[in-house]
């Protein structure tokens, strides 16, 4: 059974592997975000409770 032998899939599992941890944190990292986040407005909104009639 040919398919048991590990000797070319492990290397492709390990280059894979490689190329998986060497490509995506740079591309993660390079991201920019379209909106910043610490321009945002720091109104409060004043919130009134509400009464529930229960009985």
């Amino acid at each position: 059974m040919p398919q048991l032998n590990p000797s070319p899939w492990f290397m492709i599992l390990v280059f894979s592997w490689l190329v998986f941890l060497m490509v995506a944190p740079t591309k993660v990292m390079a991201h920019i975000f379209t909106n910043d986040p610490n321009q945002a407005t720091k109104k409060t909104i004043k919130t009134n409770p509400w009464n529930w009639p229960w009985h």
